[in-house]
């Protein structure tokens, strides 16, 4: 996990409002209180596991050291991995790249 990235994968809908709000926010925030994100290796398998067959999705490549709120690697019970979870709103210049999802 020596990365200098994570990665969140959401719709592109929902990046261009967070773009017009100044900060994204996932829905699991409200839910759960962090949003999740992944490593690079970890987000074919959140691809296959939470977004299969859904269109529309971007990849947020979000640099680690540019996130304001507290960015905690958490155990993910139900599959037994660490998993990146930001617990707050993510500012927008730690987002580096944004990348269709074919």
């Amino acid at each position: 996990m020596n990365s200098d990235y994570i990665y969140h994968i959401t719709t592109r809908k929902a990046w261009e409002e967070a773009q017009q709000k100044g900060q994204y926010e996932a829905d699991t925030l409200e839910t759960e209180g962090f949003m999740h994100c992944s490593t690079e290796d970890q987000v074919p398998g959140v691809m296959q596991r939470y977004y299969a067959g859904k269109t529309g999705l971007v990849k947020l490549k979000i640099e680690k050291e540019k996130v304001d709120r507290p960015l905690v690697f958490e155990l993910a019970g139900s599959i037994d991995e660490v998993f990146p979870h930001i617990h707050g709103a993510l500012n927008l210049n730690a987002v580096v790249e944004v990348t269709d999802i074919a």
